[in-house]
């Protein structure tokens, strides 16, 4: 921490304010010079668990990846645990986050008890639901460091069991796939049994999955998606599965969801002589990162003949019941698959009068609704006469159009205006003057509009 604060009064009042970390999951141009930022490099620890408790006292730079190991040694881990190895807990809440146990726990902010928060004024405070910080509690989520930076997080944990087995239900069809959705959801249960775990795959349009996981104390057989196999390829081949709970919980990352094909990692012959320790999201990721410095593959398409392409790499959350619409608006106008899908719901908490939910200003999704998230993650030619960015921009008034949200993680159009009646721009406004009022912090639409 003090390494931290130091680093902070050395910035140059003019100077942007950043982190000096070594990976990231933006998909986005990040502030500031690569090697310059905060000194967050004695803060990626997880600080105490307590097993009675069941919660964890965590610094914000450390990975989910480090988290995981350290809460499971005790039989738990935490409500939602992102999909990739190397978001940290910090970037989660910050940034917001999303897996399978979203149709139940919500994002992962929802289970933080407290938090202290690095603010733009150079002071750590301690941000609880209520007291004298809870204006910063609130509006922190989808803040991406415009309103400070998380230091410490005490968060929420849950009990595990040994094993996850999985049902891979295929949908009729898409309004079948938002009434199965909306089923689940409502009932936590499929078939008579338990579900604790929903996301799923739209291969085609008229190929979706379900993938339904169940806790389980006992298996006969787990399967192996670090070695040879793909995950996503097992859910058309396999109506049944069981991963053990750390596989389970990383298989989307060793073939970053299905974007290792690009590499040629799934690939049998390169895949047996890719290093196993090589098989993450976070390798794939610096590749992308290179060719976007070098442009080898774009300069190839040229001498091809082929045309530019837009990069279309987007989380959208839409509301159950506009799901089949939304998806059949998305195949006639981007065309890209497979596309992944994730139920979520505000999760509902104790309160004086029975059970409620939270709100949070800066990402005002709906208490008591359920919504989707939709994950597409690629690139599409860009056709005669458009312009980069115009299948992005379609997408954003889509999701207006049908009342949902999309995360600022990676490239956004929104003129002013409209991002701060969708982001909460009134509040974040208020909160920012009191703890930043040299202004000192980037805002948020500077950081996920402005610097594409």
């Amino acid at each position: 921490m003090r390494r931290l604060q130091a680093s902070y009064r050395q910035l140059p009042a003019e100077a942007p304010v950043r982190l000096a970390k070594p990976t990231s999951n933006l998909f986005r141009p990040r502030g500031g010079p690569p090697d310059g930022g905060l000194d967050v490099s004695g803060l990626t620890d997880v600080l105490a668990v307590d097993p009675v408790a069941r919660t964890a006292d965590v610094q914000g730079m450390c990975t989910y990846e480090r988290l995981v190991s350290v809460t499971l040694a005790h039989g738990l881990m935490p409500l939602v645990v992102p999909q990739l190895r190397t978001i940290t807990l910090g970037g989660a809440v910050s940034g917001l986050g999303i897996e399978s146990t979203s149709f139940r726990d919500g994002l992962p902010h929802e289970s933080v008890l407290e938090l202290d928060v690095l603010t733009g004024a150079g002071e750590v405070v301690t941000a609880r639901p209520d007291g004298e910080h809870a204006d910063l509690f609130a509006a922190f989520p989808n803040s991406y460091g415009s309103l400070g930076y998380a230091t410490r997080l005490r968060i929420e944990l849950a009990p595990v069991a040994p094993y996850v087995r999985l049902t891979h239900v295929r949908a009729r069809d898409l309004d079948h796939l938002g009434e199965l959705i909306a089923q689940v959801v409502a009932y936590r249960a499929y078939a008579g049994r338990p579900v604790d775990f929903v996301d799923g795959v739209a291969f085609a349009p008229d190929e979706v999955y379900l993938c339904l996981g169940r806790w389980s104390e006992w298996e006969s057989r787990t399967s192996d998606y670090a070695g040879q196999q793909v995950y996503y390829r097992s859910i058309r081949e396999r109506p049944d599965d069981a991963l053990g709970v750390e596989d389970y919980l990383w298989r989307w990352d060793t073939d970053w969801f299905w974007c290792s094909a690009a590499f040629g990692a799934q690939h049998p012959t390169v895949r047996r002589v890719w290093p196993r320790r090589w098989r993450r999201s976070d390798v794939y990721h610096r590749l992308v990162g290179l060719e976007h410095r070098f442009g080898v593959v774009a300069r190839v398409d040229r001498r091809r003949g082929r045309p530019p392409r837009e990069r279309v790499v987007q989380d959208v959350e839409v509301p159950v019941e506009r799901l089949a619409h939304f998806l059949r608006w998305f195949d006639q106008t981007v065309g890209m698959r497979p596309v992944w899908l994730c139920p979520l719901r505000l999760r509902e908490v104790p309160t004086g009068n029975g059970a409620g939910a939270r709100t949070w200003p800066a990402y005002p999704l709906e208490p008591g609704r359920t919504y989707v998230n939709v994950g597409f993650w690629g690139t599409v030619p860009i056709a005669p006469g458009a312009a980069d960015g115009d299948v992005n921009r379609a997408i954003e008034d889509q999701i207006a159009a049908v009342g949902g949200h999309k995360s600022l993680y990676s490239d956004a159009y929104y003129d002013r205006a409209v991002f701060d009646t969708m982001y909460g721009g009134a509040v974040r406004a208020e909160v920012a003057s009191r703890y930043d009022p040299a202004a000192r912090l980037m805002g948020l639409y500077e950081k996920a509009v402005q610097r594409r």
